[in-house]
């Protein structure tokens, strides 16, 4: 199922319905060490301003505005700062969004460092609406969210989007890979023919948590078998203009799950991907549908533990400085 698909169910509707009060209180712990943390995955959005067509018949803890106050009390508490993460905004307020978001940024009085933007890739448009954007050292790259049911499969592997992933990285820009796990392999050669763009497969490739324990009593199939999802990561990780960053997964998390319903996907793309190809993000507050944020960053220091200090720093914060080109 897809995250678009998934926000829509009917029972997980329910269950975040019940939560919503529970899941928007002010975080009361922050990380044990303190250390600075980069969240890449951050959503912001107003709407009295933006048209966010998926939001329709989503959970009511979602179908709200999302400031930078409240990203600021979701994370009381944590050393955090944050590059935004495009909406998926109706296609015709692209500019718009990419406007209200440097002017954020520009403020100086938000967290947000850096955006990823939306756009259009296959669009005739394209080339001149990123051209506005060429050498802004504030936006490091665009996002298409492709795992849609009405995107087709192979959607990304047409000439005119091509094309404009190719333009992306003549500019210096990245494009996030948001897929349907059973079209990881389409990223795999998107990467391998752009090969000059940087890319970033969001949410841990998406994958379908049911399908790496037995199935229970009453649940759903899952999408796709975990054997098929590790292959696909392994085959896009082989390519050296990609990496991974870890976010998104905990808004699958089953009602009473923990870190161990997450760890064997976690895991599995830090090893694919390695140290210096990881990055962290919070995907909140779409992570609300599982979980608050700060169940999400407790899970993931109790899921990395035990691998080195070094590495766990390359994922909270040294990697993202690196690869977005930070300038803290």
């Amino acid at each position: 199922m897809n995250r678009r698909s998934f926000i829509g169910s009917t029972a997980r509707m329910a269950f975040a319905s019940t939560l919503a009060t529970e899941l928007l209180a002010p975080l009361q712990a922050a990380p044990p060490d303190g250390s600075l943390i980069i969240d890449t995955h951050q959503h912001l959005w107003d709407l009295s301003l933006q048209k966010l067509p998926w939001l329709d018949g989503v959970p009511k803890i979602l179908n709200r505005s999302y400031t930078t106050d409240d990203y600021r009390a979701a994370t009381r508490g944590v050393n955090v700062k944050a590059i935004y993460m495009e909406v998926d905004v109706a296609p015709e307020q692209h500019t718009k969004e990419a406007e209200y978001i440097l002017s954020l940024i520009k403020s100086t009085t938000s967290p947000t460092l850096a955006a990823v933007i939306g756009g259009s890739i296959a669009s005739p448009e394209f080339a001149a609406y990123i051209g506005r954007f060429k050498g802004n050292h504030l936006i490091k790259g665009v996002r298409q969210v492709l795992h849609g049911e009405k995107t087709p499969a192979g959607y990304c592997l047409q000439e005119s989007f091509v094309k404009g992933v190719t333009l992306l990285g003549a500019q210096g820009m990245s494009f996030d890979l948001c897929m349907r796990a059973v079209d990881l392999m389409d990223a795999a050669k998107l990467a391998s023919q752009c090969p000059e763009t940087r890319f970033v497969l969001d949410h841990c490739g998406n994958p379908d948590l049911k399908s790496f324990r037995p199935a229970r009593a009453g649940e759903e199939k899952p999408k796709h078998t975990s054997d098929d999802w590790k292959r696909a990561i392994d085959a896009i990780a082989k390519h050296q203009n990609v990496i991974g960053k870890i976010s998104g997964v905990i808004a699958n998390l089953p009602k009473g799950g923990d870190a161990s319903d997450l760890a064997p996907a976690v895991n599995h793309c830090l090893d694919a991907f390695g140290p210096d190809r990881v990055v962290f993000g919070g995907d909140w507050p779409v992570c609300l549908l599982g979980g608050e944020l700060n169940q999400w960053l407790t899970f993931l220091k109790q899921i990395i533990s035990t691998r080195p200090t070094a590495d766990q720093e390359k994922l909270w914060h040294k990697n993202a400085i690196k690869h977005y080109s930070i300038k803290l």
